[in-house]
């Protein structure tokens, strides 16, 4: 009688027999041979209201909409930081800023001691890559890192220039050669990251598409002109291209057959490069678009989720769709549940976090701020009122060599610092690049847009302190340093961007006394 070979055993006989003597669980057997694929998009700097299917009455989105009307859209959805480098690590990772070490800071590292989602699906046989942005900006070897976390990088294929200031990256194209690649029956998991809306934008693009500013919902954080209204447009066309990168590699997973079988994740980083939006713990610059599809897996599509939930809930949520054990070192909660429509956990409440964004206070120094998102309301903890929120308006001790660096030179932003002491204009520009006291609180159901700080008022004084010890309770358990009165480091680590001013250094951190 012929020997069996090993592998055909360990394949089919053995699982077999496991299951004949109830030594493997059904369950997992059926989990390995039924893998998703897994799909995710995330734009770059997009808040919330930008897509067709959250309201928005300019902007086309079908491939948002569709994911959305046939998946479930997520109203409460919070990037864990609204700032690139760290919110794309707290997402890989599972886990808070503040647990992340360097990669709690922007142009920074992501430590390879930190497990990723995406490690843990090539280990048990997942295709894992990624086009346009994954985790950046940053220097990963210096974390120990040789790859990008995201996956293995296709991106040779370009697109003829369209526009001024965007990417000639083909981010569908680069798709269709990640797929080309993938061995028949392997699942895959594949990050599709655009460069857009990020700044600089074609002045005017907007406009010239056939978009009419008149209808253009104005955040009250902002000057209602022309010159606003344009800006906004100019980023609506952006996330469109966004958008349309999404709706084919849509298209190419329903030609090859695999769209059901995918889950397919559509998202933003953080909010719009906008004054009070990114870079700042507002609904503005961390509340974000989320549909989430997947035939397969989710019971009673159509749904709208109110459940709270921080993008770093992404990872043990791919890792539970995959039967997969979650590392222990991840903190966030997986949305299974939710995809039964079967929420088995409390999911009242978001966590948000700033360290350092872009270098711009003396000595490199960060913002650190913690808030807690609930129904409604916002707290925020902010540990170093002293500093500047957006940056010094001193720009010589800005890495960027720009006043309040921390915002992104923009159309809005010039008008809001040229006319800052003009009636209409003043108390937003306060707003946005002033001082903030060290609590905030925000009653979201009279002032959405948190312009109206409550904090101190003897009418909100219970509510202010027990969100602060909820905020406190999270941040404790979690072990955030600045909440356990250790040292914080982000203020020393490494800053790997690019300095405009050549000067501008980190401060050396302090040493212990002998």
């Amino acid at each position: 009688m012929k020997v069996l070979n090993r592998s055909l055993w360990a394949k089919y006989l053995l699982p077999c027999l496991g299951l004949a003597l109830g030594l493997i669980p059904a369950k997992s057997v059926a989990a390995k041979n039924s893998r998703p694929n897994i799909l995710f998009c995330i734009s770059d700097d997009q808040s919330y209201a930008h897509t067709g299917a959250n309201g928005d009455p300019v902007i086309q989105t079908p491939a948002f909409d569709r994911v959305a009307r046939e998946g479930l859209r997520f109203v409460h959805a919070f990037c864990d930081a609204p700032t690139c480098g760290p919110s794309r690590s707290a997402i890989l990772t599972g886990q808070h800023i503040w647990r992340l070490e360097e990669a709690g800071n922007i142009h920074s590292t992501l430590p390879a001691k930190f497990a990723t989602y995406t490690e843990e699906l090539g280990k048990v046989g997942y295709a894992v890559g990624f086009t346009g942005k994954g985790w950046s900006p940053g220097r990963l070897e210096a974390g120990g890192r040789s790859a990008n976390p995201a996956g293995r990088e296709f991106n040779k294929r370009q697109l003829k220039p369209i526009r001024k200031s965007m990417s000639r990256r083909d981010y569908a194209a680069n798709f269709d050669d990640f797929l080309s690649e993938v061995k028949p029956g392997q699942p895959f998991c594949f990050w599709l990251g655009t460069h857009e809306p990020h700044r600089a934008f074609e002045p005017g693009v907007g406009k010239r598409s056939g978009k009419d500013p008149a209808k253009v919902n104005v955040p009250p954080i902002f000057p209602d002109n022309d010159i606003v209204r344009d800006d906004i447009l100019d980023y609506l066309v952006e996330v469109e291209h966004f958008d349309k990168m999404v709706e084919r590699a849509m298209a190419s997973l329903e030609k090859t057959g695999q769209l059901d079988n995918t889950i397919i994740v559509v998202t933003s980083d953080h909010g719009m490069p906008f004054p009070r939006a990114k870079a700042s713990l507002y609904d503005d610059g961390s509340r974000v678009p989320l549909a989430i599809r997947w035939p397969k897996g989710i019971r009673n599509p159509g749904r709208t989720v109110e459940a709270f939930v921080n993008l770093s809930d992404l990872a043990p949520t791919f890792l539970d769709a995959a039967g997969l054990s979650t590392p222990e070192m991840m903190t966030a909660r997986s949305l299974v549940d939710v995809f039964a429509a079967n929420i088995t956990t409390k999911r009242d409440e978001a966590f948000i976090a700033m360290e350092r964004h872009d270098g711009c206070r003396q000595g490199g120094k960060g913002y650190p701020c913690r808030a807690i998102r609930t129904a409604e309301f916002m707290y925020i903890y902010n540990f170093e009122p002293g500093r500047w929120p957006s940056g010094s308006p001193d720009a010589a001790v800005c890495a960027r060599g720009i006043p309040y660096g921390e915002i992104d030179s923009s159309p809005t932003k010039t008008f809001m610092m040229e006319h800052r002491n003009e009636h209409g204009v003043a108390r937003l520009a306060e707003l946005a690049f002033g001082m903030r006291p060290a609590e905030e609180l925000y009653d979201l159901k009279n002032d959405p847009h948190q312009m109206n700080n409550l904090a101190g008022n003897v009418l909100y004084l219970k509510k202010q302190a027990k969100l602060r010890d909820r905020l406190f309770a999270r941040l404790k358990k979690t072990k955030d340093p600045r909440a356990l009165g250790q040292a914080a480091p982000w203020d020393y680590y490494p800053y790997y961007g690019y300095r405009r001013n050549k000067n501008w250094k980190v401060d050396p951190k302090p040493q212990p006394e002998n």
